[in-house]
């Protein structure tokens, strides 16, 4: 895919307040460490994690992401009135129905003829949401439009500890421990032709590949409703995961480069969806990117779901790291297996 006149304007982003340590996490393991004969220190040695965040308990989800969605318009200075579309692409939603969006979207006021939708798609929504806004200005449909989210991941760690104090076999913490890198946060990605934001960051395009064949390795099952019903929980093979995600990302990075006309070596950054060390050193090798040409965020931020690759490149610009003119490669994978990464000119 291809796109001419759209820009990446502004990101903005809301961090919760309670910083989570992972060794305080494993402190609520002790009694199943000890019995399974495990060393403390194991979530943080194995991922590279930490600390990660919790929203205050009540938080919803329209709550941060509309933090986020203000944060966005004040740093674009475009105007709620040219907002088109308003996407949530979280994974966490306050209600089945209707779209977080609606919330967000009543929340910072947005015209009766702004679209208003949810995506979702694992980690890759939000990256999704942006492909279908930078499409829609293409096409003339509207002139910017607001892709947000939010997530939180203190309830499924709770129900993940809880299951693992019930279930003591190393099963069950290899199935589990992905989940426990959870983190929580909120972002809003301002899109809009480049007519709105003349200096903004220039999307040139995307490529976007899949294997639904292995859309069984990361697994979220929703809570049963009946009574006595199991809570949520999450079963992830992190092996096969990075195993295979590897390989897809190496296929959709070279038909990224492919698109946007790149060689490996005209990319300045990259900016990657944030699981932790091993699967970071995997990708970056796999695509012959240098480990310095990279920002990270989950040594402290944890692995946000699909607020990661957009609050990281957010942090990144406002550290220096990311500098006008350079060529950055939005490199994002979520479970299903879907790959989607984009070229964007900073």
């Amino acid at each position: 895919m291809r796109f001419n006149n759209v820009h990446l304007e502004a990101i903005g982003y809301a961090l919760p307040p309670n910083v989570v340590s992972s060794a305080s996490l494993e402190q609520r393991l002790a009694s199943v460490y000890s019995a399974m004969y495990l060393q403390v220190g194991q979530l943080e040695a194995l991922t590279g994690i930490r600390e990660r965040r919790y929203w205050n308990p009540g938080t919803t989800m329209a709550a941060g992401a509309t933090l986020a969605a203000r944060d966005a318009l004040e740093k674009s200075n475009i105007d709620v009135a040219d907002v088109g579309a308003v996407v949530y692409g979280g994974v966490c939603h306050d209600l089945l129905e209707p779209a977080n969006a609606c919330a967000v979207a009543d929340a910072i006021g947005v015209k009766s003829n702004t679209q208003v939708f949810d995506v979702s798609n694992a980690c890759l929504g939000v990256m999704n949401g942006i492909v279908q806004v930078a499409s829609a200005i293409g096409l003339g449909q509207m002139r910017a439009g607001l892709v947000v989210s939010c997530e939180s991941a203190r309830q499924i760690v709770d129900l993940t500890i809880d299951r693992l104090q019930d279930v003591r076999d190393m099963e069950t913490l290899r199935l589990q421990l992905a989940t426990l890198t959870g983190g929580s946060g909120a972002i809003a990605v301002m899109v809009c032709h480049k007519d709105l934001a003349p200096a903004g960051h220039r999307l040139l395009g995307g490529a976007m590949r899949t294997q639904p064949e292995h859309h069984e390795l990361c697994r979220w099952f929703p809570a049963e409703s009946e009574p006595g019903g199991k809570p949520t929980y999450m079963l992830t093979d992190a092996g096969k995961v990075m195993e295979y995600g590897v390989n897809l990302g190496e296929e959709t990075f070279h038909a990224l480069l492919e698109t946007v006309g790149w060689r490996v070596e005209d990319i300045d950054r990259t900016i990657c969806h944030q699981v932790g060390g091993p699967h970071r050193e995997a990708v970056l090798k796999r695509l012959g990117i240098p480990l310095e040409r990279d920002f990270v965020t989950y040594e402290y931020l944890g692995n946000i779901g699909t607020v990661s690759l957009p609050i990281t490149a957010a942090i990144a610009d406002e550290r220096g790291f990311l500098e006008k003119g350079q060529r950055v490669a939005f490199c994002g994978i979520g479970s299903g297996l879907n790959c989607l990464m984009l070229g964007v000119e900073w």
